[in-house]
């Protein structure tokens, strides 16, 4: 049977990438790191690296038993701070998409590492498709995504409400849908759920993007704009926090059925984490009301 602890030392060795480094991380001696992982590769009956010299090559065993082990350790950690006290305490993974953490998430970081110093809060940043699939894999506490979630196994509650626009090179007048239909649309991955929206109001007209190209940033995103590469969908209080793009690119307003969106948290149903509870009510604040 596996043990959790066989588990932290396969976890470290995967992510330090070899022996020596993995047991400086988990303060043991390099030797007993090397026998425990064997036993762990001996119980499963899969190799779970590969060993060119002092390099160990992950297996897809390992990818995937790492799911599991995520899963194994976040419910083992919840399942101590469940048994100790209600004080906020470990390991907080937090997702949250690029525009919410450049724009609504400093100062509630800031105030919660005042508050919690206990806490020890990790960020990860993405679009709203792969944050939920992480938070449901259980590789995230939580996550603010944009837009309500329609799944059993996730609770949600709104934090923000974000009015997105849409932006083009600076002096264009008026976007319609046949213009943008024949534009490059400069947007995240597919799972962004901003995207998805202007790809909805073009198919509401009949329409789809002749070209798409994707970008990690949303810095680059606008400098693109503003070269005139491209159009691209993004919330109004980014541009706020940008005052130096003013100027250099136009700024228009969506439909009113596409013009608001929700930024929801959502985390695991029924799922109580000391740490993960002070973060959701830090951000709701006394108006906040879950679902």
């Amino acid at each position: 049977m596996m043990e959790l602890d066989e588990l932290r030392i396969f976890q470290a060795v995967l992510h330090e990438g070899g022996v020596t480094r993995a047991a400086q991380r988990l303060n043991r001696v390099q030797s007993n790191v090397t026998t425990r992982l064997k036993q762990l590769e001996e119980k499963l009956g899969v190799a779970l690296f590969l060993r060119e010299g002092k390099r160990m090559i992950a297996t897809d065993a390992a990818s995937v038993l790492n799911d599991y082990a995520e899963k194994m350790l976040s419910l083992e950690e919840e399942a101590r701070q469940a048994l100790a006290d209600s004080t906020p305490r470990g390991r907080l993974r937090l997702g949250a998409m690029e525009s919410t953490a450049a724009v609504r998430l400093a100062p509630a970081l800031a105030e919660y590492h005042s508050r919690f110093p206990a806490v020890q809060l990790e960020l990860k940043t993405g679009v709203t498709a792969d944050l939920t699939q992480a938070v449901l894999d259980g590789a995230l506490d939580a996550a603010l995504v944009s837009g309500s979630v329609d799944d059993a196994r996730l609770a949600q509650c709104q934090v923000y409400e974000e009015e997105i626009v849409l932006v083009a090179a600076a002096g264009l007048r008026e976007v319609t849908p046949a213009m943008l239909a024949d534009a490059t649309l400069l947007t995240f991955g597919s799972g962004c759920a901003y995207r998805q929206r202007l790809e909805q109001w073009l198919r509401e007209q009949g329409l789809q993007a002749r070209r798409v190209i994707e970008l990690f940033s949303y810095h680059a995103m606008l400098g693109c704009v503003a070269c005139g590469m491209g159009v691209a969908l993004l919330p109004r209080s980014l541009l706020a926090s940008m005052p130096q793009t003013a100027g250099q690119v136009s700024v228009h307003s969506l439909p009113e059925s596409l013009r608001y969106a929700q930024t929801m948290l959502i985390h695991r149903s029924h799922r109580r984490q000391p740490a993960l509870d002070a973060m959701r009510m830090l951000l709701l604040g006394e108006d906040g009301r879950e679902s």
